[in-house]
């Protein structure tokens, strides 16, 4: 393969993935394609500690997967782009199948 924009895309494709490689990163994910939530909700709604949900919060920020809004003193998630949700529930569906 060359190194031109085919190649480009592949590696934008492969950061993605590896953004989404942790089971509780494709939960945030998947909680996030029903709306905004804040740090506590995901909390709540995950059953983790606050802190194991702002450090994958992070990563996911950092991979363009996720942004952040402030909403009086919390921060409320949403998906920069739908599409992720998309990629997280045929992820999730096609493993189920194999089972």
């Amino acid at each position: 393969m060359t190194s031109g924009s085919g190649y480009d895309a592949y590696e934008g494709a492969s950061e993605l993935l590896r953004a989404l490689s942790a089971p509780i990163r494709l939960a945030i994910v998947s909680e996030l394609a029903g709306g905004e939530r804040c740090v506590h909700e995901l909390v709540d709604k995950l059953g983790v500690g606050q802190p194991l949900v702002s450090q994958h919060l992070r990563v996911l920020r950092g991979a363009g997967v996720v942004r952040g809004s402030r909403r009086g003193r919390e921060i409320a998630y949403a998906l920069v782009d739908e599409h992720v949700a998309h990629i997280v529930a045929d992820a999730v569906s096609h493993a189920g199948e194999e089972s």
